[in-house]
């Protein structure tokens, strides 16, 4: 998405700025302008400056041809790259990814310093934090963005999202839209891998938060230390002026006492946090909560998000409203109505006789979480089904599955997005030393699986279906087939009534 506003720089002010040695094409670039920019040939657009980045499996100097035809005007690569290709002037920099941020900051007119923009990271809650602080933003009449794993807003209107942070040329054009809509805030999550990949270079939030960290992403980062490092740097005064940290989480507690910018603490019990919970009062369907906040602030409401994890969440979400300048009483009255985001403890109903559920928690710490959830509010047995994807972090696969074997009366062990891996190995990994005994299952098919969770449930009971949450596919061997879980969930249940 870009913006109606037509933007250009030369290529000269782009060499300069970016310190390129330019080869191929032309040698006099005089006169040729760049009036919009992308890292994908696909979104290419007459008068684009394409920035060819190395891949794991691909180079995007491949793609130059197919970028030239469609109108770019010049590519902005690497060594490697300009070898590939270069029938286009070609601007030769050691990190395209990098210059590729600095251009598209400097052609739309560095939009994020025109909004309030807040990032948020964390392993587990980056979402929910975005989506309650969204909700809570947008109910008390200030025009926001927002950018994330399941959806991206421009106020009320809603688009699909690719992945959790965009590519720094898309998020640019992005934030330039949002501008020129007349957005006044801007929440956005921020992954670990933006941050690794100079997605979010040259972007500045007024405000950061940490929520937690607990093992993810092994197979792109190597260590926790490294994991840490990398979400760490948000909180820096590169990124940000004003950090919002889970003190609760060990590795949060580790970031506060360490950060380089200004912090405020936020804990649900510990009360030497500057925000915290005074009253946390469960009743069946709504929870009663008092937040003292920063100068001694109290609010005082309900809720009926579930979850000791998820109030992790909504203290966040409230403290960073109310430091952006949201009347306590609004938060307060607002409070109630917040649903929190898609395929997060997102209910499935039908008229059944027991309670259903799916959700995104795809880590062994968030699958801990949803299952001790779900057994305070279940009167009979939690029946709880888990994949774990393919072509990502193997270590945590037996952990996964000794969380769930656990934590489930019932526990189903199934496909989540296989992608090029061998389902069944994936399965082997997961339970391999596990005692499954019946009920509990191991079923390949995720459709077959979730019939047998239904087909197990009655009245009292509970039923999680974990990994996937709102997703509307599975990846099978490069291949994107529609699967909802919230979808096959239902079709079992009206088979079952």
């Amino acid at each position: 998405m870009r913006p109606l506003a037509r933007f250009s720089l030369s290529l000269n002010e782009i060499s300069q700025l970016i310190g390129a040695q330019i080869v191929g094409g032309v040698e006099n670039i005089s006169g040729l302008s760049a009036t919009g920019v992308t890292h994908s040939d696909a979104l290419i657009e007459m008068g684009d400056l394409f920035i060819a980045i190395p891949g794991s499996k691909s180079h995007g100097a491949n793609f130059g041809e197919s970028a030239a035809r469609k109108g770019a005007v010049a590519i902005v690569t690497d060594p490697r790259g300009a070898e590939i290709f270069h029938e286009l002037p070609t601007l030769v920099v050691k990190d395209p990814r990098s210059a590729g941020a600095v251009i598209a900051t400097a052609l739309y007119r560095d939009p994020m310093r025109d909004i309030s923009s807040i990032g948020i990271t964390g392993t587990n809650g980056k979402t929910t934090v975005s989506t309650l602080l969204y909700q809570l933003l947008q109910g008390a009449g200030h025009e926001t963005g927002l950018i994330g794993t399941v959806e991206t807003r421009i106020g009320r209107d809603v688009y699909s999202s690719k992945r959790t942070t965009p590519e720094a040329t898309d998020l640019q054009a992005l934030i330039a839209t949002m501008r020129e809509q007349h957005m006044r805030h801007l929440v956005m999550e921020v992954s670990s891998h933006a941050l690794a990949l100079k997605r979010v270079k040259c972007s500045h939030f007024n405000f950061v938060g940490f929520t937690n960290l607990t093992q993810d992403h092994l197979d792109f980062h190597g260590t926790m230390e490294e994991y840490f490092s990398t979400k760490s740097s948000l909180f820096t005064y590169e990124y940000a002026d004003l950090g919002f940290i889970n003190i609760d989480d060990s590795y949060g507690a580790i970031l506060a006492e360490n950060c380089e910018i200004p912090v405020i603490t936020l804990a649900r019990t510990n009360l030497k946090a500057q925000w915290h919970l005074e009253v946390c009062d469960p009743s069946m369907h709504t929870t009663k909560i008092n937040i003292r906040g920063t100068g001694g602030i109290l609010i005082e409401t309900q809720t009926q998000i579930r979850g000791g994890y998820n109030l992790d969440n909504l203290l966040m979400a409230i403290a960073i409203a109310f430091e952006s300048g949201i009347d306590p009483i609004d938060i307060a009255s607002l409070v109630p109505s917040l649903s929190g985001a898609l395929g997060r403890l997102e209910p499935v109903s039908v008229g059944q006789n027991f309670l259903a559920f799916v959700d995104y928690a795809h880590t062994p710490d968030a699958v801990s979480n949803v299952l001790s959830t779900a057994r305070e509010f279940t009167t009979g047995k939690v029946i709880a089904l888990l994949g774990c994807g393919g072509d990502r972090d193997a270590t945590k696969r037996p952990l996964m599955g000794q969380v769930l074997s656990k934590g489930a009366d019932i526990a189903i062990f199934t496909s989540d997005n296989p992608r090029s891996e061998d389902p069944d190995t994936i399965l082997y990994e997961m339970t391999s030393g596990l005692a499954i005994k019946d009920p509990s299952k191991i079923i390949s098919d995720r459709a077959a699986a979730i019939s047998y969770a239904v087909s197990m449930a009655s009245q009292g009971d509970t039923v999680l279906l974990l990994g996937k949450g709102h997703e509307s596919g599975q990846e099978i061997r490069g291949s994107i087939l529609p699967f909802d879980d919230r979808l096959i969930l239902a079709q079992a249940m009206e088979a079952k009534r």
